[in-house]
């Protein structure tokens, strides 16, 4: 459970999760292309980079001088297994609510 709690941590950040969006959709990166996403400075990128690397929800290589990242499939699995298995949390509480709404909704009405 802690590594799932440094993911989460990790994620927490909109900057970070921005990163972790963009490497999503468009795949592996190189540092300067998330520098130009993000719109802040290089080291502010990279210290989100080091938070995101180290909690394993990415991966970075080098290529020469060049450092490319890329979202780690097992901590995107990982995210998608906890919350699979707390469908029934998430679904018993979301059917109270429309209930909730429903019920409002009918004394609305009168």
């Amino acid at each position: 459970m802690n590594h799932m709690v440094r993911t989460f941590a990790a994620l927490s950040d909109p900057t970070r999760l921005s990163v972790v969006e963009e490497l999503m959709q468009r795949g592996e990166l190189p540092a300067g292309d998330l520098v130009a996403h993000a719109g802040m400075t290089g080291p502010a990128v990279s210290r989100h980079l080091k938070v995101l690397r180290e909690a394993g929800v990415v991966t970075q290589r080098a290529e020469g001088t060049k450092r490319f990242y890329k979202v780690a499939p097992e901590a995107m699995k990982a995210i998608s297994d906890w919350t699979i298995s707390h469908h029934s949390f998430w679904a018993a509480g979301l059917d109270r609510l429309d209930a909730i709404l429903a019920a409002d909704d009918e004394v609305g009405d009168e």
